[in-house]
C-alpha cells in the first residue's frame, strides 16, 4: 500500500479513537470521499484489508493502526 495512504489511515484512525473511544470501528471506506475518485486506489486498499488480511468489514480503528504501522 502506498505510503500517503498509510499515513491518511493513521490520522483517519487517530480522530476516531479521539473522538469515540479505543473500541471504535472502522471500514475501509472510512478512508475515501463518497465520491468514487480514486478507484485505483480503492481497490489497492480493498485488495489489502479483504483479500491480504481478511479482514471483517469492521474492524477496531486501533487494530487497523497497528497494522499500517
Amino acid at each position: 500500500m502506498r505510503e500517503s495512504f498509510k499515513k491518511k489511515i493513521i490520522e483517519v484512525c487517530n480522530k476516531k479513537i479521539e473522538a469515540k473511544g479505543s473500541n471504535v470501528g472502522l471500514s475501509f471506506y472510512a478512508f475515501f470521499a463518497n465520491e468514487n475518485d480514486d478507484p485505483e486506489l480503492l481497490m489497492e486498499v480493498a485488495q489489502w484489508w479483504i483479500l491480504t488480511n481478511k479482514l471483517d468489514h469492521f474492524e477496531k480503528a486501533i487494530k487497523i493502526k497497528e497494522m499500517v504501522e
